[in-house]
């Protein structure tokens, strides 16, 4: 469950620093190149649970995101195959995640702002 304050990481409804992968710090999205939106969303857990079976994946619902309507404004991303009309948004360096989804039918992308970290450096 979602508890952070992001508050911080918003100016003018854009994300206010560059978007980083939380394990390899590979540069994943330019600063104010993703807006800000509220959508409640299912998202795999980055690590499954033993308990579920092939058909299942372990999900928690997230609904803090940053919106990029252009796939090409990412640096570095990768995708998944596709599910239920979503992509999965991981890191293209290494390949963890789902850090977000990809829409098939409006082709919006929603990274996850508690699945990425947000620095310049």
């Amino acid at each position: 469950m979602e508890t952070t304050n992001f508050a911080e990481q918003i100016a003018n409804g854009k994300n206010r620093t560059n978007v980083r992968c939380q394990f390899c710090n590979s540069f994943m999205l330019k600063a104010q190149e993703g807006s800000y939106r509220e959508k409640e969303a299912d998202i795999p857990l980055m690590q499954q649970k033993k308990d579920r079976t092939a058909d299942t994946l372990n999900t928690e619902p997230l609904k803090h995101f940053w919106l990029v309507e252009d796939m090409m404004s990412f640096e570095n991303i990768g995708f998944s195959h596709s599910i239920d009309g979503k992509k999965f948004l991981v890191c293209a360096d290494c390949e963890r995640g789902p850090v977000g989804y990809h829409e098939l039918s409006t082709r919006h992308c929603y990274l996850a702002l508690n699945r990425v970290v947000h620095k310049d450096v």
